[in-house]
């Protein structure tokens, strides 16, 4: 009995494997890299630059602004659905949007190397800004392949794969740039990162067009355009349930967001260098990000899209306390390396479960666009306050009552997912992404 045992076991650990290892799987997994590179060009990192170069708080915080780009490209992401590109349409519709807005990326974030906060701080924040706009462009093309080649089986192994690479991509952008600027400055640093946009490019010309990608509309004269435009959020809203979806999906990040976009000032504050920055938050978190994918991914196939959605929104309130905890304990090592564990364990769990149920709200006839929609509410609250409010807010009440404020954000979130569960309004919102098999299925 006991090498059936093992043997079963070992099928089993197998068994749990071979999605990962699926070509859609790691194409997502790349995808991901690329998509989260630009995100800490101008998160944590730019953060980190400005605190170096002696940026009062209140200014640095403002800069969070930047992410707004990401929460309004629902605005532009139906030409991303809609036009074909010349010349290199001719490599597919996918494909040729994600080169075009792959060198927009590496000029974008070349550019915001060159700029130069203590001298024009205004030119450096529009150049943050635009490569928040070039990022955001690339993340629409990047979500939509990736949702369009994952079949409906995939959703939650491709997007626990697409947050190895996002987390990976942003954490290895992130290393690469604290420890090349330590040495030859920060310019050279962001021209550095700005090669981790190939891996999507790359990976599109491999595969070529997702098989699930659809056109659904022959966009020839303005009534047509305008249909392009209208009809994927139209298509949303008359669904069941879809604004309480929506509400959800506008509240449900906002304690998270007001964490993690200060983070790095916490650091600075406690007295980290960049060395301990990138062993510790870098280091220690990709470890444990590792682990809660994996963690996700099993979760997700065993109890389900809801049961595992509402596990990673309670684990998601709770990290927020292990940086009160750090706060309040000062600067540690250890304490540092148990409160980024323990959050990069609840994002990497809940990144699989909430980015596959984001995923399969989707009608495959508009992926572009109502992702982008979907993505950009996601976080648009929690960055507005960040913005506008968090560097006051730290100021006047301090690190551990601020992030015990954000735990208790994140009540609202889960609340409402309870009871969207017991209504049944999550089955009834859902899109064709999470239900409708490829043709060769």
């Amino acid at each position: 009995m006991q090498p059936d045992k093992a043997a079963a076991s070992e099928r089993s650990l197998l068994g749990s494997l071979r999605p990962y290892l699926e070509k859609e799987s790691l194409a997502a997994f790349f995808l991901g890299v690329s998509s989260g590179f630009p995100y800490a060009m101008i998160a944590a990192t730019l953060t980190t630059r400005l605190a170096q170069d002696g940026i009062e708080k209140s200014t640095i915080t403002a800069f969070s602004l930047a992410f707004l780009v990401y929460n309004f490209k629902w605005m532009w992401a139906w030409i991303v659905d809609a036009v074909k590109l010349p010349l290199l349409g001719r490599l597919g519709h996918r494909v040729s949007w994600m080169l075009v807005t792959g060198v927009l990326v590496i000029a974008a974030v070349i550019n915001l190397a060159l700029a130069d906060p203590a001298q024009d701080i205004v030119w450096m924040a529009t150049s943050a800004v635009l490569v928040g706009a070039a990022g955001a462009t690339f993340d629409i093309v990047i979500d939509a392949y990736r949702i369009e080649t994952l079949r409906p089986y995939q959703l939650g192994v491709g997007s626990g794969m697409s947050q190895y690479g996002w987390r990976i991509g942003a954490g290895l952008a992130a290393a690469v740039a604290l420890v090349v600027a330590a040495r030859s400055g920060w310019q050279i640093a962001y021209m550095a990162c700005a090669l981790f946009a190939f891996p999507a490019m790359l990976t599109a010309l491999i595969l070529g067009e997702p098989a699930r990608h659809k056109v659904e509309i022959v966009r020839t004269g303005i009534a047509e355009k305008w249909k392009s435009i209208v009809v994927p959020f139209t298509e949303f809203f008359q669904r069941s349930g879809a604004f309480v979806v929506l509400l959800f999906i506008l509240v449900h990040k906002i304690g998270d967001t007001l964490a993690n976009l200060t983070l790095r000032l916490l650091f600075d504050d406690l007295g980290y260098t960049n060395d301990e920055i990138a062993i510790y938050d870098v280091g220690v978190g990709f470890w444990a990000l590792i682990i809660g994918v994996f963690v996700g991914g099993v979760i997700y196939a065993r109890l389900g899209l809801k049961k595992s959605v509402l596990i990673s929104l309670v684990l998601m309130a709770i990290s927020n306390l292990s940086f009160a905890a750090l706060a309040a304990a000062g600067h540690s090592n250890i304490g540092m390396a148990a409160a980024i564990g323990f959050e990069n364990f609840a994002s990497g769990y809940g990144g699989v479960v909430v980015v596959a149920y984001f995923s399969a709200l989707c009608d495959l006839r508009f992926t572009a666009s109502q992702y982008a929609l979907i993505s950009a509410a996601a976080s648009i609250v929690g960055r507005f306050l960040t913005g506008t409010t968090a560097g006051t807010l730290i100021e006047s009440m301090g690190y551990v009552n601020f992030y015990i404020m954000t735990t208790i954000a994140a009540l609202p979130g889960i609340v409402l997912f309870w009871w969207m569960m017991r209504t049944g309004l999550v089955d009834a919102a859902m899109g064709t992404a999470g239900t409708e098999r490829a043709p060769e299925d």
